[in-house]
């Protein structure tokens, strides 16, 4: 998802955005749950008329 956020993102970098970046980030360092990214991800995309499932990984 921060690799997508930071490369590939198809919309203009709002707050959302800067949001679901700093959120994997803190993930990824293990600071803040996985599932904080994961929403924050989610209401980025949202934004910006990505299609993500918010259903959670089995």
């Amino acid at each position: 998802a921060s690799d997508y956020l930071l490369n590939n993102w198809p919309g203009k970098r709002s707050p959302k955005h800067r949001e679901a970046l700093q959120a994997c980030h803190d993930a990824l360092a293990g600071d803040k749950p996985a599932m904080n990214a994961r929403r924050a991800f989610i209401a980025a995309a949202r934004e910006v008329n990505v299609f993500v499932s918010d259903k959670a990984p089995a």
